[in-house]
């Protein structure tokens, strides 16, 4: 099953910046090969369900390993099964209605 997933991964007790912590769950993402786009507060992915839910996975091993001792996560997950649907269609959509 195909997903969009909303990430955003904290790590905590690392000090104020966390963009070096950032940087490495991106790493993850892309030697995973999924489609993601990075935002100010987070991380857009698409792919197999699996795929994902591993990615996120890889993301908190590597960034414990990376020397956060915790790390706070949001996650939103959405899924649909009456058509396909890229993240680039769902900005496509919202922009072409914004250009009328």
């Amino acid at each position: 099953m195909k997903v969009h997933a909303d990430l955003c991964v904290i790590p905590i007790g690392v000090g104020v910046s966390v963009a070096e912590y950032v940087a490495e769950c991106q790493r993850v993402l892309e030697e995973a090969g999924l489609e993601h786009q990075m935002h100010a507060y987070g991380t857009n992915i698409e792919g197999e369900w699996d795929d994902v839910m591993a990615a996120v996975k890889r993301c908190h091993e590597r960034v414990h390993a990376h020397g956060a001792p915790r790390i706070t996560t949001s996650l939103k997950l959405g899924t649909r099964t009456d058509r396909e649907q890229s993240l680039q269609d769902k900005i496509d959509s919202v922009q072409s209605k914004l250009n009328k």
